[in-house]
């Protein structure tokens, strides 16, 4: 589940994984993402997680935020 933050207005996710190859492959699928979307999160990374923030800009961009934050999540492959 993405949490919704304010001050400044955005979503977070830690995704959780058990290898580093499982990350690799993650972070793969997810710059395609940012690339068809044109959404460019904050994004960190150890040996077993990803966090993504997205700053949420206007209300037109929450609705293609919410849109991204649902394919990435498609795209978790744990």
């Amino acid at each position: 589940m993405w949490l919704e933050k304010k001050s400044p207005a955005r979503l977070e996710k830690r995704f959780e994984f058990n290898n580093y190859e499982k990350i690799s492959a993650f972070m793969e699928r997810l710059e395609n993402l940012c690339k068809k979307y044109d959404i460019y999160p904050n994004i960190s990374f150890g040996k077993t997680f990803v966090s993504i923030t997205l700053f949420l800009e206007s209300e037109e961009t929450n609705l293609k935020f919410v849109e991204f934050s649902k394919v990435v999540d498609e795209s978790y492959d744990f």
